[in-house]
């Protein structure tokens, strides 16, 4: 254990010794790392290292980053606590006082230590990977020099281990009444999928079994892993459909709707209303919007020559978000993908212009798709954020003055009160998005577009497979099959159906290290995202992304927490090696950088990423963004009465 040096600051008058001492002790923290921070990665690793959850999982971050922050502001003479001595909604932690040591600093590590190792006990202990989380958390308790065996709660002599102790004990005891289910596991109490399961394997064509083109569909997967690596039952539950019950941290109930739906009430906040439906008013948009995830897929290959500049200079920089459905238009180049991005010309932080960097499209597109994936063996969407975080906060140009201002402060209040801020806005997005996902309850592009192409297309009345729900054809990218087509079937079985100039899909590869499945020309009816074959799609509603939810609001936050829109130094930087990055194929085929200014431009490739992907449309995506603008901001704002002392 590193230890910490204490100074005393003594009278210059000539007193005794006895006298020259006064009643003032400083504490500098040790250098490297905070004990928040090796706590934060444990938390990271057991994240990893379990079912992949991102609704549990931000609610994990949050809870045991605000035990972290209320370990650290028992100390303090200004801030407030959150749990503890306070009562939040119908629970109360109730505290006491105790005399305070001169010298905190040992004891606010060793109480949030205690805090965050009994919470991760708790909340792990039925994780696939808890062997692993738990040698960590043991690991880091013994390098510390703490005793875990150490159960007591009574801390009323100021015993740092017991106060831990018990603030853990008051976050588990909110957390079986706090609306999440986790005495069941979190299953769900009412809802039901109103369509029956897809079956994808190589013998299903379409999508037979759907009788709602609007509502989400389960996926039934032989061999099906969840985004974390974990073999899993064949057909999964709609995760957190009714999520929004759960206690937010920064939500107003000014905020909230509250939508019944087969006698349960949907607790929706910031409700962006309804999406484009197959049969409403806007169904010219939901045709448009699908199709686009399906166009976009003829990106994903090496053999796409078009070359793109990926750097700053020409990415990034989005002046505004689109407020209705028919602005997305404008907003995404529906055929060459991407959005209005205008780059920047050049780095404020430097003063010179951002160098380009020139790479094939079907290779930067790939990357992203799987970077932002946060899978397999990830920390999900909100854990993927707090890795961004610590990233930032290690970076050696970033000054650590809270929202940009006053003196620089010490890792270990950096990082407890940005990992606070940061728990309580994944959570409040997980909460949000979800809300509105078991409320909606939107369906996902493989459902969308294999039952659209089921219906044939919807363009030309005078042409063969007319339906007015059918996919629309787009030269070069969704046609029929016409006579003489290699995909017209050995009797001309599939003459007239629609295809699609798409990725090939998982059935093109066999060794994933080696294979590529390349674009060409398929039956739409056998359309797959850009994803293995053993997951597909993650086991919820689409509207609204939750990347991003999670990623806007995030940004948001770090824009807020630091003071500054730009990454420190003008950029941040992820290098990516030829053919050793991808997963679910080959790729790519050169080395590149994927640079973001700014944390809004960060947030904004993930939310385009999920198109290409397959996984969203773009239905999904905006109103992700301008709901998380709204969670980051307010958050911010909430977590600062809590570190100014004015909370309620």
């Amino acid at each position: 254990m590193m230890t910490c040096l204490v100074i005393t600051a003594c009278n210059s008058d000539n007193k005794s010794s006895e006298d020259e001492i006064i009643d003032e002790t400083i504490t500098v923290e040790r250098t490297g790392e905070s004990v928040a921070r090796q706590w934060n990665e444990v938390l990271l690793h057991a994240i990893r290292n379990d079912f992949a959850r991102p609704t549990v999982h931000a609610r994990n971050l949050f809870h045991i980053s605000s035990a972290m922050f209320d370990a650290w502001a028992v100390y303090d003479d200004k801030a407030n606590t959150y749990l503890f001595n306070n009562k939040l909604g119908d629970f109360e932690c109730s505290g006491q006082d105790f005399d305070k040591p001169i010298d905190i600093l040992p004891e606010r590590e060793q109480a949030l230590s205690f805090a965050a190792y009994r919470i991760i006990e708790h909340r792990f202990k039925f994780s696939p990977g808890v062997d692993s989380i738990m040698e960590q958390a043991n690991s880091l308790m013994l390098s510390l020099g703490y005793d875990s065996a150490m159960q007591s709660t009574d801390y009323s002599q100021g015993d740092a281990a017991s106060l831990g102790n018990y603030i853990a004990n008051c976050y588990i005891d909110f957390g079986w009444q706090d609306g999440a289910n986790e005495s069941q596991n979190y299953i769900n109490k009412s809802y039901l999928a109103v369509n029956a399961p897809l079956v994808l394997d190589s013998a299903t064509v379409g999508n037979p079994t759907i009788t709602d083109l609007d509502r989400w569909q389960p996926l039934s997967i032989a061999g099906n892993i969840d985004q974390a690596g974990n073999p899993v039952q064949d057909v999964l539950e709609f995760l957190g459909p009714e999520w929004g019950q759960v206690t937010p941290f920064a939500l107003s109930d000014n905020d909230k709707t509250t939508f019944n739906r087969d006698g349960y009430d949907y607790q929706v906040y910031f409700d962006p209303g309804m999406p484009a439906t197959i049969n409403g008013e806007l169904s010219e948009e939901y045709k448009w919007s699908f199709s686009m995830v399906a166009v976009w897929s003829a990106h994903l290959s090496t053999d796409d020559e078009v070359m793109w500049d990926i750097s700053p200079k020409s990415l990034g920089n989005i002046q505004s978000l689109p407020n209705t459905f028919a602005e997305h238009h404008q907003f995404y180049n529906y055929l060459e993908g991407g959005d209005a991005s205008t780059g920047y010309e050049v780095n404020p932080k430097t003063g010179s212009p951002y160098q380009e960097q020139m790479v094939k499209r079907g290779d930067y597109v790939r990357v992203l798709a799987e970077f932002w994936a946060d899978g397999p063996s990830s920390e999900t969407p909100p854990g993927h954020w707090f890795v961004i975080l610590n990233t930032v906060s290690d970076h050696p140009q970033l000054e650590k003055r809270w929202a940009g201002e006053g003196d620089v402060v010490g890792n270990l209040e950096w990082d407890i009160k940005t990992y606070f801020a940061m728990g309580g806005t994944m959570h409040d997005s997980a909460v949000t998005a979800w809300g509105i996902k078991g409320r909606y309850d939107y369906i996902r592009p493989v459902s969308a577009v294999r039952a659209m192409a089921d219906l044939g297309q919807s363009s030309d009345i005078n042409l063969p497979s007319y339906h007015v729900n059918g996919l629309p054809l787009v030269d070069g990218y969704i046609e029929l099959v016409s006579s003489g087509d290699n995909l017209s079937g050995e009797n001309n079985e599939h003459l007239g159906k629609v295809k699609l100039f798409a990725w090939k899909g998982p059935d093109y590869i066999n060794d994933p290290s080696s294979d590529q499945a390349g674009v060409g020309w398929i039956l739409a009816e056998n359309w797959w995202p850009y994803q293995r074959p053993t997951f597909v799609t993650p086991p919820f509603a689409g509207y609204v992304s939750g990347h991003s939810t999670f990623s806007r609001a995030a940004a948001e936050l770090m824009t807020a927490m630091t003071g500054d829109e730009y990454f420190p130094g003008g950029m941040s930087e992820f290098e990516v090696k030829a053919n050793d990055f991808l997963v679910f194929e080959e790729g790519p085929s050169t080395n590149m950088t994927l640079q973001w200014a700014t944390y809004r431009d960060a947030s904004d490739q993930c939310s385009l990423s999920r198109i290409w992907g397959g996984i969203h449309p773009a239905i999904d995506d905006i109103p992700g963004r301008l709901i998380g603008e709204k969670i980051g901001v307010d958050s911010f704002n909430f977590a600062q009465n809590y570190f100014n002392g004015t909370a309620l």
